[in-house]
């Protein structure tokens, strides 16, 4: 039997019996039930898997469950507080920062390890972080604009950190999937 990995996720301690060896994506998606961290290439190279290992942005479909032993793993569904988005998930919901939404976890954990680094990173220095996130559906220019605003803590972000749901309610639906900003 293996000896039981510890690790902090998303606040709480967590300790699972479980292959070293195997994927971290796998142990969150199947054996925790966090699908927020998607699966898209397995080779780490989309950025669609992304997590936070101690602040980091990792690519947890090429990370073993071993290297979080004794560390804190943040995943998307971590990331609000108390039922409050964080800023860069109200600011991804103000911008329409996402169109079919497969790689906005991964986008918005890089974004908040590149803002744990560097709090006011330029627009250029948030397009080279955000490189190797793929998006298919181009809402590249919706995404600066969303880190963009979390960075210059201006506009939306401010009244977003307060937000709870979407600008559109039920009786509003939000703006066509297709349009571009």
């Amino acid at each position: 039997m293996p000896a039981p990995i510890r690790f902090r996720l998303n606040g709480r301690p967590t300790s699972l019996e479980t292959d070293d060896g195997r994927a971290l994506l796998w142990v969150l998606r199947t054996d925790l039930g966090l699908t927020g961290a998607k699966y898209g290439c397995g080779a780490g190279a989309c950025g669609a898997c992304t997590v936070l290992v101690d602040g980091r942005a990792v690519r947890s479909c090429i990370t073993p469950v071993s290297v979080v032993r004794d560390r804190e793993v943040t995943t998307i569904e971590g990331l609000a507080h108390e039922g409050t988005l964080h800023p860069l998930q109200a600011a991804f919901v103000e911008h329409n920062g996402f169109q079919c939404g497969y790689c906005t976890s991964g986008m918005i954990l890089s974004a908040a390890a590149l803002l744990r680094e560097t709090p006011a990173p330029s627009r250029e220095t948030i397009a080279a972080r955000l490189e190797f996130n793929l998006c298919r559906c181009g809402a590249h220019t919706r995404i600066l604009d969303a880190v963009e605003t979390v960075a210059s803590a201006k506009g939306p972000a401010s009244s977003a950190r307060r937000r709870t749901a979407p600008a559109w309610s039920k009786s509003t639906p939000p703006p066509p999937s297709g349009a571009l900003g």
